[in-house]
């Protein structure tokens, strides 16, 4: 009986072991050896085993490896990111291909957007500023008005180049085939990690651009001279004819902050979309009196006016609508009519000068 036992325990144990270095055993697949080449002095299979990561994260991965001191070459670090995204991706533990699984190469669609990595973006800014600042630009918007014509670069931003680019697949290929730099280096002696950490760099300049981004961040916009403000308001702007800093623009500056202010009366009608406290306002609409050529005058509050035809609404809530001919006579009542008159007057140190001045009345 001991000895079945025995047998029994060690057996069971044969068997643990095998599993445990079976799972500790990289799939089968092309680059496999190359990992394991590279990688294995450090790394056990367990390192890498189970992390079902993305291509653009295994990318970021080995080229962190190569920063730190990895000695992995470009063709190397091809078949090491391609070998790890093909076989420990997330469709390799993920169950299939189903909804939001990514493709084992990557492909196109929400799942395949370029996530940058904050520190390879860093590096890749300094590789940026050395070879391609002068005449791409600051913002890799293109060179600006201080640079020759002849050496003006285009707008990376909007490069197709760039928006199909994934970790350096699109850019690397391209600067491989020859680009001028400003240092005079080859573009094509770039490594591997150089581009993909500038790839890093250029979306990063291009979700600065997006809506959430800080190019669209409202800057200040307090920086009038309050006093040339209200000499405007109660002079050439004729703003004091209709409203009152004691009346009905007392304690505006509580209701509404700086850029709302601006918004409230260059755009009344929030035109270019209110933001910041305050800025949802019930704007006053637009009415409009038709009369025919025999028959009584209507007015109502205006629905659409154009060449060919006029409609309104009126108290009753009854639509009509009219043909313009010669003898209809059309009267528009727009209650903001004076500030879209003063759009083609103010000049901008005007309209900071009264911001500046409403953001007193409080």
């Amino acid at each position: 009986m001991r000895s079945i036992v025995h047998l029994t325990l060690v057996a069971g144990s044969i068997a643990i072991t095998g599993a445990i270095e079976c799972r500790a055993q990289l799939p089968e697949g092309a680059g496999k050896e190359t990992v394991q080449k590279a990688c294995g002095t450090c790394h056990a299979a367990e390192m890498v085993l189970g992390k079902a990561m993305g291509r653009e994260q295994w990318n970021t991965t080995v080229a962190d490896m190569v920063t730190k001191g990895a000695k992995i070459g470009d063709a190397e670090f091809t078949q090491i990111v391609d070998y790890l995204a093909a076989n420990l991706g997330p469709q390799a533990t993920g169950g299939g291909r189903g909804r939001g699984a990514r493709p084992a190469g990557g492909g196109a669609g929400p799942n395949d957007m370029h996530i940058v990595n904050a520190a390879a973006a860093d590096r890749g800014r300094t590789v940026y500023i050395a070879e391609c600042l002068t005449c791409h630009g600051p913002k890799a918007r293109g060179g600006g008005d201080a640079v020759p014509e002849n050496q003006k670069g285009p707008d990376l931003v909007r490069s197709l180049t760039v928006l199909h680019d994934r970790y350096g697949n699109t850019v690397g290929p391209f600067l491989k085939k020859g680009h001028p730099m400003q240092s005079g280096r080859a573009s094509a002696s770039l490594t591997i990690v150089e581009v993909a950490d500038l790839s890093h760099f250029l979306h990063q300049k291009l979700n600065d651009t997006l809506r959430s981004g800080p190019y669209s961040q409202i800057l200040n916009v307090l920086t009038g001279d309050a006093a040339a403000g209200a000499a405007y308001f109660n002079g050439a702007g004729r703003c004091s004819s209709c409203h009152s800093p004691t009346g009905d623009l007392a304690g505006i500056a509580k209701k509404f902050d700086p850029p709302s202010l601006q918004q409230q009366f260059v755009f009344p009608r929030g035109g270019r979309g209110g933001r910041g406290r305050g800025a949802a306002s019930t704007s006053k609409p637009v009415m409009v009196t038709v009369t025919p050529p025999s028959g009584v005058a209507v007015t109502g509050v205006l629905i659409a006016l154009d060449d060919f035809n006029v409609s309104l609404r009126d108290d009753s809530g009854v639509y009509t609508d009219w043909k313009r001919t010669p003898g209809l006579k059309v009267e528009k009542h727009d209650p903001y009519q004076a500030h879209i008159d003063l759009l083609d007057h103010y000049t901008d140190k005007n309209i900071h000068d009264v911001v500046a001045y409403l953001e007193t009345l409080k």
